[in-house]
């Protein structure tokens, strides 16, 4: 189910700055300037769109979140943990050139096998689909909207 979400609503929120003929883009979580790319860009708005829209509280988001995986060093994009400090929710971002495939999601799929969220998310900004796992059962749901973020 592809959700109807606007992230460049949030883009004159963004704190944007250059220098050295580089520009950056503050992240409200590493509380940082980091290198502008189109895939930070939109990495930026998502989490805009979390912590306002959807009400996550900014201490449960990471962004570039390290792991090893089949001997590789990997990174995912943004985790949002749960009250208990588990993975809850994890979300790829891919740049806006790069068209939602199989194997993007076979990718966030493989991800996840690592920190077992129970929620998974994958958007390019241009298309979003937010899912939840059963793991039990080996399958999964499409959501109409990102999961509602409550304590336990």
């Amino acid at each position: 189910m592809l959700l109807q979400l606007d992230f460049l609503q949030f883009q004159p929120k963004l704190r944007l700055t250059s220098s050295g003929g580089k520009s950056f883009v503050f992240d409200p979580i590493r509380r940082k300037d980091i290198i502008l790319t189109p895939e930070e860009l939109l990495r930026q708005l998502v989490v805009l769109y979390l912590l306002e829209d959807c009400r996550y509280p900014a201490n449960r988001i990471r962004v570039e979140v390290g792991f090893t995986l089949n001997g590789q060093q990997r990174r995912c994009d943004i985790i949002v943990f749960d009250e208990a400090i588990k993975p809850w929710l994890l979300i790829e971002c891919k740049s806006p050139k790069v068209p939602l495939t199989q194997s993007t999601f076979e990718q966030a799929a493989r991800y996840n096998m690592q920190w077992q969220a129970p929620y998974l998310a994958v958007t390019n900004g241009l298309s979003t689909f937010c899912c939840v796992l059963d793991f039990e059962n080996q399958d999964f749901a499409y959501l109409p909207k990102f999961p509602d973020f409550s304590p336990l």
